[in-house]
């Protein structure tokens, strides 16, 4: 595959709303900019793990095992619950006013949420196995092409995951969602359950 339609493939996959969109979008809401743009730091962070293990060949061992596939599994399913089941439960709680700030001390609480939500997605594995087995070979060439594009796909992460946490706690926009907030954390959280649940009961 061409180094250009795994660009685009990447982005559209980057793009496409998910688990990671969800959770960068009720961190914001409910603590605030800086929230939003700490989740999509520790997203950047998992894909570099992603990276490194396909790089290596170990997600091709863990999709092949499937104790061990099931075992990350259900983990990153269970995660997803528990954060969606938080949102839904604290939706009432946090319905009024402006956003908690979120001081710079508590950034890596956010930076772990966003890392563990990407990183125990067995879906992302598969993901980067997938493209990874198409982008290396055993010419020395390909490992610096399969490095490029590992380092694409941590910057583009996180560039789209911090303009959707700026976008969304801009003033305009964020005056409306602020009317809705209620309803929108228990969006957040019903989407990540839901989420988690297909990952979870999908054979």
């Amino acid at each position: 595959m061409e180094l250009a339609g795994l660009a685009l493939l990447g982005m559209l996959i980057v793009i496409s709303p998910g688990a990671d969109f969800v959770l960068v979008l009720k961190n914001s809401l409910n603590r605030g900019r800086l929230a939003g743009v700490w989740s999509a730091v520790g997203i950047s962070l998992a894909i570099t793990v992603h990276i490194a293990y396909s790089m290596l060949g170990i997600s091709y061992l863990i999709s092949q095992n499937e104790w061990l596939f099931n075992l990350v599994r259900y983990a990153g399913a269970l995660y997803l619950i528990y954060l969606g089941l938080k949102g839904i439960f604290g939706a009432q709680r946090q319905s009024g006013g402006e956003p908690e700030t979120t001081e710079n001390g508590d950034g890596w609480r956010f930076l772990v949420q966003g890392f563990l939500c990407n990183l125990l997605n067995p879906k992302t594995m598969l993901f980067f196995l997938s493209v990874f087995s198409q982008v290396l070979s055993p010419e020395a060439e390909s490992q610096h092409m399969a490095l490029f594009y590992g380092v694409y796909m941590v910057v583009l992460h996180g560039i789209w995951f911090s303009m959707v946490a700026v976008l969304f706690t801009a003033p305009g926009l964020k005056t409306v969602l602020l009317g809705m907030k209620h309803r929108l954390n228990q969006a957040c959280g019903a989407g990540l359950v839901i989420f988690g649940a297909m990952l979870g009961l999908k054979s």
